[in-house]
């Protein structure tokens, strides 16, 4: 994999429908940054386009023939490193969000979001980031009343700080340290302090578990 930057972020596109996968194509060719570099239409070819083109970041529905997306990024986890992917769908469900993070998406959009919203979460997945665009809405947290999976790592040692709960609802939000450090006035080093201490008390290995966990624990 080429890292994003060299020649542009590139980008397959796995789309079940023709129009809409063609529709993002042409939208995402107008960005100067991004190089959609083939589609899918389903699991299967999916995982032969990720195998030979070695994109930057794979834009997964979930709904697809042959092989659906969680079955895309199960194959995915079992065979090595790991390509990010960003699913876009339809489906506004607590309980697809954590199949699909559980799964190994880095990211998790609805087709009905802004397209400067899709470009910054493939740019910011591209850079080893996590986009997670439902996990702020009062749908999704209302639907975990009805969800109860097990916590991953236990239950929480440590409360989290006033300062902490701001950083975790804007990494939720899918934002960089430093867009977090200019939201909330203080240099980036402070907050990756806070993400530090964040991981460490949710028991939490990387950005998008925490943001599970504080989802489970009603958090956010």
């Amino acid at each position: 994999m080429s890292a994003p930057g060299e020649t542009g972020v590139r980008v397959l596109v796995v789309e079940n429908e023709a129009i809409v996968r063609q529709g993002l194509r042409r939208l995402l060719e107008l960005e100067p940054d991004l190089v959609v570099v083939g589609e899918a239409r389903d699991g299967d070819e999916a995982l032969e386009r990720i195998r030979a083109l070695t994109p930057d970041v794979v834009l997964l529905d979930l709904r697809m023939p042959k092989r659906d997306g969680i079955g895309v990024l199960e194959a995915l986890g079992a065979t090595g490193p790991r390509t990010p992917c960003l699913v876009l769908t339809t489906f506004d469900d607590p309980e697809l969000l954590l199949r699909a993070v559980r799964a190994g998406a880095t990211g998790y959009l609805l087709k009905d979001a802004p397209f400067e919203q899709l470009v910054t979460a493939i740019r910011l997945v591209a850079a080893g980031g996590t986009f997670l665009q439902p996990a702020l809405t009062e749908g999704l947290v209302r639907g975990f009343d009805a969800f109860r999976a097990a916590p991953e790592g236990g239950a929480i040692v440590e409360a989290l700080t006033p300062r902490e709960l701001e950083v975790l609802r804007l990494m939720a939000g899918g934002y960089a340290n430093k867009e977090i450090g200019d939201a909330l006035g203080v240099a980036e080093r402070t907050v990756k302090n806070h993400v530090s201490a964040i991981l460490g008390k949710l028991g939490a290995r990387d950005r998008t578990r925490a943001v599970l966990k504080a989802l489970e624990q009603r958090l956010l």
